[in-house]
């Protein structure tokens, strides 16, 4: 398993976390971001999905689920918000799996709550909030 932590003071050094990100996209289009409520999730996925080119207003889906973003090259790119569910039926109900297991990115905020859905490999993200109020510490690590 490969891990590689960053100590962000500030939103512009996002983007050395989304290059990172971005270069492990071969190992797995599944990327899940963990942190509390707050903790910067749909920032990073906001750069991430900048840095890809996406020309779409990115927005955390809540109450859709998921969103569909396209990058210039016009691959498209999933952003789950599951927050909100109730079951994993739901999940089953969009048709999570051809989505996970179609080969486009897919962006996963609280993936903890699908946990029996995951696939065998991914990439997790874990963000923490640091010392203050714009410092975080975000792990990735290829599961």
């Amino acid at each position: 398993m490969q891990e590689v932590t960053f100590e962000i003071n500030n939103i512009e050094e996002l983007s050395k976390v989304s290059e990172l990100l971005i270069d492990w996209r071969d190992y797995s289009n599944i990327v899940a971001f963990y942190g509390n409520m707050g903790a910067g999730k749909t920032t990073l996925i906001k750069n991430l999905c900048a840095k890809l080119g996406v020309q779409d207003e990115v927005n955390s889906p809540t109450f859709a689920l998921v969103n569909e973003y396209q990058t210039e090259n016009l691959d498209s790119v999933f952003h789950f918000d599951f927050y909100r569910i109730k079951s994993l039926e739901e999940v089953f109900d969009i048709g999570y799996e051809d989505y996970f297991y179609g080969g486009n990115l897919c962006l996963l905020e609280w993936p903890e709550l699908i946990d029996p859905l995951m696939p065998e490999h991914f990439i997790k993200v874990e963000i923490t909030l640091g010392d203050t109020d714009t410092s975080r510490k975000i792990k990735c690590s290829m599961i």
